[in-house]
């Protein structure tokens, strides 16, 4: 499996060889239209930039939307239970990312606001980063869950190195993963470790903007390049409706050397 890819801005869902999970990211233009059914996928869709009205089958939202950019605040989001048909469209123009998992169960289609989204401050030192919880665990949802991550400048995420590719709750699930990268420059790049203890699986990428990670199995450390404040969306899904997840044995003990977070987060706020 190729673990880095540019996801297409074209119509179709890509699953990128994941049994589960699905991706794709649009950018509409002013007065555009896109209609789309659900089918057999939950669907999640995060604003990334602009406003969006989206009718359907479940319900009708308009004017959803707040930040320009994902480095202008947190997120609006929308859930689509299976078997659901949608039209989006926009007056201003917008960016949406589309996070698909098979599912079997409906659940209610819900709209989540900026005041709804749970901030984590995760880490200590270089080792800090920012959470925001958009369809967590709790989220009334099959499968999918999905989280935004903020990295600063020069600091480490998805460390200690974790994994989730073994179903042995409560201490780990299996969950297939994307993680779909923004930078706050287009020259910038963030670095991203995909390993295995035995070494079977040992990579490291550099990833751009635009870009995204697949995550088959094994651990997933991420560093942002110094100067570069890195943003990525997540989009999980697998064998339960949780993100328990184990640490590398080897970095395990740099939980206990974390002291201060670092002053610079939250990057992003209601108010940014």
């Amino acid at each position: 499996m190729q673990l880095l890819v540019r996801p297409s801005s074209g119509g179709g869902v890509e699953t990128y060889g994941f049994s589960l999970l699905g991706f794709k990211v649009r950018t509409l233009n002013p007065g555009e239209r896109l209609e789309e059914d659900t089918a057999g996928r939950e669907l999640g869709f995060v604003l990334l930039g602009g406003k969006c009205s989206v009718e359907s089958s479940r319900g009708t939202w308009s004017d959803v939307g707040q930040r320009s950019n994902v480095f202008g605040g947190l997120p609006y989001a929308l859930y689509l239970p299976i078997h659901t048909s949608f039209a989006v469209t926009t007056a201003t123009g917008c960016e949406i990312a589309f996070c698909y998992c098979h599912a079997e169960e409906s659940y209610p289609p819900r709209l989540v606001r900026p005041e709804d989204i749970e901030v984590e401050i995760r880490g200590a030192g270089n080792a800090t980063r920012q959470i925001n919880k958009i369809f967590k665990p709790e989220f009334p949802a099959h499968r999918l869950l999905v989280v935004e991550v903020y990295t600063p400048s020069g600091n480490w995420s998805s460390y200690p190195p974790h994994k989730h590719d073994v179903h042995n709750p409560p201490g780990e699930v299996k969950l297939e993963e994307y993680y779909y990268y923004k930078i706050n420059r287009p020259e910038g790049y963030a670095i991203q470790k995909v390993y295995t203890r035995d070494r079977r699986l040992d990579e490291t990428l550099t990833v751009r903007d635009g870009e995204m990670v697949l995550i088959p199995e094994g651990y997933h450390p991420v560093v942002a390049a110094h100067g570069y404040n890195v943003y990525y969306l997540n989009t999980l899904g697998g064998s339960a409706r949780s993100m328990a997840a184990s640490d590398d044995p080897d970095y395990e003990w740099v939980r206990s050397a974390w002291r201060e977070p670092d002053p610079r987060l939250p990057l992003v706020t209601i108010e940014s």
